[in-house]
């Protein structure tokens, strides 16, 4: 039986992307470079094929996929050859997408997110749904009584209350309909204690968050080579040029401050202290899905004599995070299968700011993975 992958934010350039992918993966017009669980240590029966991937999602974007694809494809983010060729298969796709549905409270909005979750599992006959968060970016929500008791939470929804941001809610909806939840974004998602308690009254693990794609991807195999030579790393900055609808969400002071905590968060818990500096993200809309990121890091060395490195890092964040979250759906896939409940903490090799009291150098992050992927088989 396949397993479904139901995308929060299913028309976005990640999404799409994803689902191009894995469509020309599935016809063999395509090889799985940068899909991690297609590496050698990885790949094994425990995980379900790509090609056994069936994809659905809400949004409330309106542009349907081949024009979102063709969009992608003219700014040389996915192959235009490709998104020809997968076009009948995208068009059926087209069919498990749904619009983000308004309830009059947020109790109603949850109970037809979930509805909708499970009818796509039955329609299809799905063993099991993987809620993937890719939409855009929230700011962080004020602290609440309910996000930590789930009583409360109940309580308060079913008084007509709005205690939870959208991707709060998208977690409490999959886990009500029975499917697993990643984040890939640096939105609060399941990191609640009351949904970590649904997640555990339900049975169904989650993982997050904050997909790891590039100048923090850099940082986690930097900063661990600075402690482990035991060099005084003074101040770390760097600025992130980027455009899309990332980086037009990522304008508002809000989410900026959301993502930025993030990708700044890996410094101090892999260096043991915070250096001097801080991270920037900037929108250039000329930049379109491609961005530049340029970090400069100022370090201390034997006797005190002062030295610097700077690197830059110019990507394209679709392409990098798609195949990722086919990994994630994968991985969440098969963890579901095996029973596991709770925070996936052994998925921190791919994000940002991973759930729990995990390594944050990117070697430790991949040795758990390793011993993770062993165990599932």
């Amino acid at each position: 039986m396949s397993t479904g992958v139901w995308l929060v934010g299913a028309r976005g350039s990640v999404a799409t992307t994803s689902m191009v992918g894995a469509l020309a993966l599935r016809a063999g017009l395509a090889e799985p470079t940068g899909c991690v669980t297609e590496h050698p240590d990885l790949r094994g029966p425990a995980l379900p094929p790509i090609a056994d991937l069936v994809f659905g999602g809400h949004d409330v974007v309106t542009t349907c996929l081949a024009k979102k694809a063709e969009t992608l494809g003219e700014a040389g983010v996915v192959p235009a050859r490709l998104v020809a060729a997968v076009a009948a298969d995208l068009a059926a796709v087209e069919e498990n997408i749904r619009a983000v549905p308004a309830g009059g409270t947020q109790a109603e909005t949850a109970a037809a997110l979930a509805a909708d979750i499970t009818a796509f599992r039955d329609r299809l006959g799905l063993e099991r749904v993987v809620v993937v968060n890719v939409s855009t970016t929230e700011a962080l929500p004020e602290p609440r009584p309910a996000h930590g008791d789930l009583d409360l939470l109940r309580t308060e929804l079913a008084a007509g209350g709005t205690p939870l941001p959208g991707s709060s809610l998208a977690a409490y909806a999959a886990f009500t309909a029975g499917a697993s939840y990643v984040d890939f974004t640096p939105s609060t998602g399941a990191r609640l204690p009351a949904l970590d308690a649904l997640a555990r009254e339900t049975g169904l693990p989650y993982a997050g968050h904050d997909g790891k794609t590039g100048e923090t991807l850099v940082k986690s195999v930097l900063a661990p080579m600075f402690a482990q030579r035991n060099l005084a790393v003074r101040s770390w900055s760097g600025l992130n040029l980027l455009g899309g609808g990332d980086g037009a969400n990522l304008a508002a002071p809000g989410p900026n401050a959301a993502k930025s905590a993030s990708k700044q968060r890996v410094l101090a818990e892999t260096l043991g202290y915070e250096p001097e500096g801080n991270t920037r993200i900037e929108y250039v809309d000329d930049l379109g899905d491609f961005k530049t990121a340029w970090d400069l890091v100022s370090f201390a060395g034997f006797l005190g004599v002062r030295m610097r490195m700077e690197f830059s890092w110019h990507g394209c964040d679709s392409a990098l995070a798609a195949p990722l979250v086919l990994d994630l759906a994968r991985l969440a896939s098969a963890a579901h299968r095996a029973g596991r409940q709770g925070p996936l903490t052994e998925l921190a090799f791919f994000f940002k700011d991973p759930i729990g009291d995990v390594p944050h150098g990117l070697s430790d992050q991949w040795d758990l993975l390793r011993s993770f992927v062993a165990g599932l088989a």
